[in-house]
């Protein structure tokens, strides 16, 4: 239901296979990531997005941006901690700072400048204050995004309040109509109070390869070593060389995927219109977020009506009640099929939901 089905590009590939022929590949990596893959990130994070790291002290590799992610989370929490999170929730964003046994305060995030308000608020009157602000833009599942002064006011309130943010950045390659999500980092004193984590799995096709990073503040990410190197040895050799290959040479395939996605979401939001859905087009990410017709909201939730549809018209979709009490009446569709079986399914919903109203 979100998992990608297209593949890297295949020099990518052919350097994978070449680096995994080599015997010394094979060994224990560092739990950080290789010298120079550390090195190509943060030189395509200064082209990109106009900021400068310290791949040495400001720059780990991880085994995806949820490992990275969940893995902070067990680095700077602990049991009486709180931190805020926006909902609707993508689980991982829970269930971290439930592991790291803290606590949890959800805030709705699908209106930023409200949710900025919000998070003031819990701020201002929570005792003790909350540790950490989770933030994540292009958002999942919601699909909300922001302008970069939005993280201008993000830094004024973790300075004010002295909370660490933590920005799951995991669909900022994934953009539309010439949107450009804003990293978190190119903010000034974005790096004084926070983190940003990425991914290579959606611009890159490089889901099941585990590759991910975690970028900013020196101290967290020393906390995040600390953490990995009691966990992990690190990813696999060859699947660190392929990532130093794409980042380098990788960006026009990155930009190809993103209009591949951009043509899906078209075809995708132009059926559920058709047949009567009332649907937004998001600007980024790899999901339609939409809520399913009054009629059947008034008669089921989320999980029924998805249970109906995958039943009835044999279309798997996420019911938005998995993504808290926030997501209730919504859908989230996934953008990784190809656009021919995007038409079916909306063909095949369209008459399970026609073919039900017609015997009622």
């Amino acid at each position: 239901m979100g998992n990608p089905t297209d593949v890297p590009e295949p020099l990518v590939i052919e350097k994978l296979c070449e680096a995994a022929r080599d015997e010394r590949n094979h060994r224990y990596s560092v739990s950080t990531g290789l010298f120079n893959l550390r090195r190509e990130f943060a030189l395509r994070y200064e082209r990109k997005h106009g900021v400068k790291l310290d791949f040495d002290t400001e720059v780990l590799a991880g085994l995806g941006s949820k490992e990275v992610f969940s893995h902070m989370c067990l680095a700077l929490m602990g049991p009486g901690d709180t931190a805020i999170v926006p909902a609707p929730s993508f689980p991982i964003h829970i269930y971290a700072v439930a592991l790291a046994s803290a606590n949890v305060i959800s805030l709705d995030c699908t209106q930023p400048d409200r949710f900025l308000s919000s998070v003031s608020a819990v701020a201002e009157h929570l005792y003790p204050k909350p540790k950490v602000l989770i933030l994540n833009f292009p958002h999942n599942p919601s699909t909300t995004v922001v302008e970069r002064d939005f993280f201008v006011d993000v830094v004024k309130l973790a300075r004010r309040f002295g909370f660490m943010v933590i920005h799951d950045f995991a669909y900022g390659d994934v953009c539309f109509d010439g949107y450009r999500a804003p990293s978190f980092l190119s903010v000034p004193g974005a790096k004084e109070v926070g983190v940003e984590t990425t991914t290579m799995s959606k611009g890159y096709n490089m889901a099941g390869w585990r590759l991910g990073f975690c970028a900013g503040n020196a101290e967290m990410i020393r906390a995040l070593a600390t953490i990995k190197g009691y966990y992990d040895y690190g990813i696999f050799q060859p699947i660190q060389i392929a990532g130093i290959l794409a980042l380098r040479h990788g960006e026009e395939g990155v930009e190809r995927q993103a209009a591949e996605y951009q043509g899906r979401r078209d075809v995708l939001v132009d059926g559920l219109e058709r047949i009567g859905w009332e649907t937004q087009k998001p600007k980024a990410g790899m999901f339609v977020w939409t809520r399913y017709p009054q009629e059947w909201r008034e008669r089921m939730g989320s999980i029924d009506f998805a249970m109906k549809l995958l039943e009835e018209a044999e279309v798997a979709v996420s019911p938005g009640r998995g993504f808290g009490e926030a997501g209730e009446g919504y859908l989230r569709l996934a953008l990784v099929e190809n656009e021919h079986r995007l038409k079916q399914a909306v063909r095949q919903i369209g008459r399970c939901l026609r073919g039900e109203k017609a015997a009622g």
